[in-house]
C-alpha cells in the first residue's frame, strides 16, 4: 500500500491542481443562419455544415408526401 513519505502541504497540493479548471467554449457563428455553433459540429438551428445541408430540418420535410 502507497504511503506518502511527507506531508503535501495545502499550497503544494493546490498548485498542483491549477491545471484542472475547465475552459470556456468557443463558438463559431454559422455561415448559413448566423447563430452560434460548437466549432467542427453541425449547426443545431439549420443543420448546414461546411456550407452544405447535412440534416434535414422538421419544417421542411411535408410529412403528408412522405406518407403516400
Amino acid at each position: 500500500m502507497a504511503v506518502q513519505q511527507n506531508k503535501v502541504s495545502k499550497s503544494r497540493r493546490n498548485n498542483r491542481r491549477a491545471h484542472d479548471s475547465l475552459v470556456a467554449a468557443n463558438p463559431n457563428e454559422c455561415d448559413n443562419c448566423g447563430e452560434l455553433k460548437r466549432p467542427h459540429h453541425v449547426c443545431p438551428a439549420c443543420g448546414h455544415y461546411a456550407e452544405r445541408e447535412v440534416i434535414a430540418q422538421a419544417d421542411e420535410i411535408d410529412l403528408e408526401d412522405d406518407a403516400a
